[in-house]
């Protein structure tokens, strides 16, 4: 039997709290603070099971995915493009991952996606609403 599809869609960024402290705190560069500040980010989800690709589609064309298996170490690329290696975990319908310099939770509330991720006590949340 095939677990609740509940992340499956498409997302656009709608808001975001304490993001320069967040991208200041991780060492994100200016130039991609930057890019990234009220950028309109469209975060898509395919999921099958516990087997998910995250995609992010910045404006300009560029994309970053992540593909894992829930439970299963997965190659991954952090915000700033660095790699690393991660286990993404379910917890009480939320995916929770440990990236480099912060955590960090995706839920679906509402029927928007709210990611957050903490890094020394900044806790930066976006919202998205589904657009597809």
């Amino acid at each position: 039997p095939r677990g609740k599809m509940a992340f499956a869609g498409k997302y656009e960024f709608e808001s975001d709290e304490n993001y320069d402290a967040f991208v200041q705190k991780i060492g994100l560069p200016s130039d991609k603070a930057e890019m990234g500040r009220n950028c309109k980010v469209v975060t898509e989800v395919v999921q099958n099971g516990n087997d998910f690709t995250w995609t992010q589609h910045y404006p300009g064309g560029r994309t970053s995915a992540n593909t894992f298996t829930v439970g299963k170490e997965a190659d991954m690329e952090t915000m700033g493009g660095k790699k690393f290696k991660a286990t993404v975990r379910m917890e009480n319908g939320k995916l929770v991952a440990d990236f480099p310099n912060y955590h960090h939770t995706a839920e679906i509330s509402g029927g928007k996606l709210v990611e957050i991720s903490t890094s020394s006590g900044v806790v930066y949340k976006r919202t998205s609403k589904k657009i597809a």
